[in-house]
């Protein structure tokens, strides 16, 4: 049974426990909030829960062995870096950190104390992603695609207020091609590789990150093009366009439809797809294949690819942010 431990607690990390539950191979050990009562109020529906107000007793709570990092996307890091050091595997909410050097130091330090690091970024767990992975044809077949996840934050109307919530905030890391893009991102690089070249065109609002904007990355052979934004909602689907057709998906973020419009046929083919009623379920099975067989070979390989996706992911994110002159605190450290 791996003993999973909390950090944050909103909607998201419900969703996770609740998930991780359901697989039947974890038990929520503790959760960390500084109000005490913020902590409890979150752990009352799981039973037996220790609580702490402070990292470091939370951390060196002896038999909580995993623990699930959902704090505002700054904060990932100190707080990923302390678990490891204190022997905790740790799984960390996407983004999971804000710069390149964040995720290098803590994917070596991971790699030293023999623990493992995952970042939570569910999409690319889901089968529905890995059965588009496995469709594509090769690369020199493609040519092009276009992936869109727009969604209104509540938060947005503070913003509009003249205030700066964390989600909007580049003290806190935050916007929307860190927030919804990532899961583009993860598609692209997923799907294609890491691109040649990485540009975004963004809205940015007062507070200095971006509302919405257009990413394109650019591959040998075509063009992928993001839609991202946390200040208006979008209701289109997401294409791969291929030399004999265009396979239609609607979304990437978490599919759940995906149909093949054969051009050369004039025939449209419904893929078979299937998805749980919680979306982490997926990756909380993933995490535990490699959590429960450490010294497995072919979970290691898994693992390994998700690392270095997790990294590739990181490089393309602070390369389009900052082609559109968007500077985290991160930054400046």
């Amino acid at each position: 049974m791996i003993h999973l431990g909390i950090i944050g607690t909103n909607w998201i990390s419900h969703q996770f426990v609740k998930a991780a539950l359901e697989t039947n191979r974890y038990d929520l050990t503790a959760v960390y909030s500084r109000k005490l009562e913020t902590a409890q109020k979150f752990g009352e529906e799981y039973g037996d829960v220790e609580y702490a107000t402070d990292l470091k007793t939370f951390f060196g709570i002896a038999h909580m062995d995993t623990v699930y990092i959902a704090s505002p996307n700054s904060l990932h890091f100190e707080q990923a870096k302390q678990g490891i050091l204190a022997g905790k595997n740790v799984i960390v909410e996407k983004p999971a950190f804000s710069t390149p050097e964040e995720m290098a130091e803590i994917i070596e330090l991971a790699n030293q104390q023999k623990v493992f690091f995952f970042e939570a970024a569910r999409n690319v767990h889901e089968k529905s992603f890995k059965k588009i992975a496995d469709l594509l044809p090769l690369k020199n077949q493609i040519m092009g695609a276009n992936f869109t996840y727009m969604k209104y934050s509540s938060r947005y109307d503070q913003v509009l207020a003249g205030q700066e919530p964390n989600i909007f905030s580049p003290h806190f890391s935050g916007g929307a091609i860190a927030d919804l893009g990532v899961y583009l991102v993860y598609a692209a690089v997923g799907w294609f590789g890491l691109p040649n070249e990485s540009h975004y065109f963004a809205r940015k609002l007062p507070t200095g990150v971006d509302g919405m904007g257009t990413a394109i990355l650019r591959y040998d052979l075509f063009d992928v093009t993001l839609q991202t934004g946390k200040n208006a909602d979008a209701f289109l689907d997401s294409e791969i366009y291929f030399e004999g057709g265009t396979l239609i998906l609607d979304s990437v973020n978490a599919i759940s439809k995906a149909e093949f419009h054969d051009r050369n046929h004039q025939e449209r083919d419904i893929l078979s797809i299937t998805t749980e009623e919680n979306p982490m379920i997926e990756e909380a099975h993933d995490f535990a294949d490699v959590l429960e067989n450490p010294n497995d070979p072919v979970q290691g390989v898994r693992y390994e690819e998700w690392v270095e996706l997790s990294r590739n992911v990181n490089k393309v994110l602070t390369t389009l942010r900052k082609s559109a002159g968007i500077v985290f605190d991160a930054d400046k450290e």
